[in-house]
């Protein structure tokens, strides 16, 4: 994997030292499994070159560990799976880059935001038929990918189209890479995605893949936890202390301007 090492990012991960044993909640070593899908570059994905897990969270939550004294160990699971085994307790913690949402917020409890993105258009580098979400919605020929249950799919619903979530030109896919993959060969011609994973996919498929139209929303990210955990206080604060001493900044430089999969 290319190495980057943004000056910025070493010098926040080198405070990590004097923040231990410090302001922050020192929680003992404690064990924390968190499950992730692994299908979110650049947040969370299997980077093709290496074949390890890697992204914005993986080295977001190896700070976190060291700044609240913890011990991370990680499961995978699908999206559609994800938020009700976390909320049946089978899981501490997930990460998938998760919108915070009210209607999710009563099954699972949220960290702080994160991260904060916007809504996006993604379709093949080729694509000239339409530009943005009207001319997309007035083409009954036009199909889009989603996931149940996902905020992509909801805008894809009651932003895009008719407010119909029945509509057949919503073709559902298990996970996130599956609908990108389909939109890649032709299956279908639209992804809606937060900006963050957009950003990912394009630079990594070589005028395969662009962004087009409007941006369609904002949506923050937070982790998710069984309701009632006693995690959520003290990764609100590590959080908080990465936000304040530049490291969200400097992860942000790492997998949004410099890091190129496979690179």
């Amino acid at each position: 994997m290319k190495k980057i090492a943004a000056a910025a990012f070493a010098a926040a991960t080198f405070a990590t030292a004097a923040l231990a044993g410090g302001h922050l909640p020192d929680l003992e070593g404690r064990e924390v499994v968190v499950v992730t899908e692994n299908a979110y570059p650049p947040l969370q994905f299997v980077d093709p070159a290496s074949g390890e897990a890697i992204g914005w969270e993986y080295d977001a939550m190896e700070e976190i560990a060291k700044r609240i004294n913890i011990t991370v160990t990680y499961e995978n699971i699908s999206w559609d799976a994800m938020i009700a085994a976390v909320g049946e307790g089978q899981f501490d913690m997930g990460m998938t880059g998760i919108t915070i949402r009210e209607d999710r917020a009563e099954v699972v409890d949220f960290s702080d935001a994160y991260m904060r993105s916007e809504m996006v258009m993604m379709v093949r580098g080729d694509e000239e038929r339409f530009d943005d979400a009207e001319s997309f919605a007035a083409d009954d020929d036009l199909l889009m990918a989603a996931q149940p249950g996902t905020t992509p799919f909801y805008v894809g619903v009651y932003d895009v189209l008719d407010g119909d979530e029945s509509n057949p030109r919503i073709k559902m896919f298990e996970t996130f890479g599956a609908g990108v993959q389909a939109l890649r060969t032709g299956d279908v011609d639209l992804v809606l995605t937060d900006g963050v994973a957009a950003e990912g996919y394009v630079l990594a498929s070589d005028g395969g893949l662009k962004v087009v139209g409007e941006k369609l929303g904002t949506e923050d990210f937070g982790f998710i936890f069984p309701k009632g955990s006693d995690l959520v206080d003290p990764m609100n604060a590590a959080i908080a202390d990465m936000k304040e001493d530049g490291t969200i900044d400097a992860l942000n430089k790492k997998w949004f301007l410099d890091f190129k999969i496979g690179g």
